[in-house]
């Protein structure tokens, strides 16, 4: 049984329907990262599927029930790190995290345990004395962290984390999520930052409502690109390189190949290889090139950036 399921989910403000169709499934032990732009539906899909919003349409189930109809137990099986500061920024950041491990009806000295352990994990032990209010906006968003963790939920739900942090802090974040993966954790995050998805083992696209596309890192550059990408560098006139590069059409797992004029330096010229697999494509592009001037042929992974605008282009 997945952790997470939705079926054709939909769910409508008034008139504004904000989000399509979405068929979504998560597996236990994974993170799995909502990627789109603001405004594309991600917060609204997250409070669908911590029980915060019912579906217009269609089935959502969490840990194989719907979240709107959790009890207390149940919920104590979730964590949820709001995208706002939502502690109390006049007590101190200990005082916070206790009131959060009462409220999940901690004993006492499991409260202690875990208040403490959360609070290294995240790096605030020396800074449990300050007041929340006082500490930096990197400080409370870890606090926040801490809070969703306290009570050792099994499943994590994260808005938008990373939002307006420089990219040390964001590096950090993405490595606290990797280390609660590996301690059998299920996380969900939104994020707006499209790099962030090569941090996830499996990713969603959302625009515009919309599931514009849904697989691993690798499944979605193949996806874009129709293939793996090779990056070849020939030398020679221009006339020479698109000759010798006419041979590459011939091989049966080359997909498509593109001489990139804009790149040229010189003598020396570009071109991107489309193959349905590197592995077996590059051995035959050297026999096929057998005499030219190849100066390297690399296996290239795109930015998610460059993955993102294809996927959604192709949706839009």
């Amino acid at each position: 049984m997945p952790v997470i399921e939705t079926k054709n989910l939909v769910r409508r403000f008034g008139g504004t329907t904000v989000l399509r169709g979405i068929d979504l499934r998560v597996e236990e032990g994974e993170i799995f990262g909502l990627i789109g732009p603001s405004g594309a539906g991600k917060s609204t899909l997250l409070r669908t599927l911590t029980g915060y919003l019912k579906p217009t349409e269609g089935e959502v189930r969490v840990f194989g029930r719907p979240p709107e109809k959790f009890g207390t137990e149940e919920r104590r099986r979730l964590g949820v790190m709001p995208q706002k500061f939502v502690l109390y920024e006049n007590l101190s950041v200990k005082q916070n995290l206790n009131f959060v491990a009462r409220l999940y009806d901690l004993s006492f000295f499991e409260r202690r345990r875990k208040v403490r352990e959360a609070l290294e994990f995240v790096e605030l032990w020396e800074h449990r004395r300050k007041a929340a209010g006082n500490i930096s906006g990197g400080m409370q968003r870890r606090l926040q962290l801490a809070a969703a963790i306290v009570h050792s939920p099994r499943l994590l739900f994260v808005d938008e984390p990373t939002a307006s942090l420089d990219p040390i802090l964001r590096r950090r974040f993405w490595d606290e999520f990797v280390q609660l993966r590996e301690q059998g954790r299920t996380l969900f995050v939104t994020t707006q930052y499209v790099d962030e998805a090569a941090r996830c083992d499996r990713v969603g696209f959302l625009a515009n409502g919309t599931l514009a596309a849904l697989g691993t890192p690798d499944e979605l550059r193949r996806q874009a690109f129709g293939g793996e990408v090779l990056e070849l560098t020939l030398g020679g006139e221009p006339g020479q390189v698109s000759w010798s590069l006419s041979f590459l059409k011939d091989i049966g797992h080359v997909v498509e190949v593109r001489e990139d004029e804009e790149a040229a330096e010189g003598p020396v010229s570009h071109a991107r290889l489309i193959v349905d697999d590197a592995d077996v494509a590059m051995p035959q592009v050297f026999s096929a090139l057998n005499g030219a001037d190849v100066r390297s042929v690399d296996i290239l992974k795109p930015s998610f950036d460059e993955v993102f605008f294809r996927l959604v282009r192709g949706n839009s």
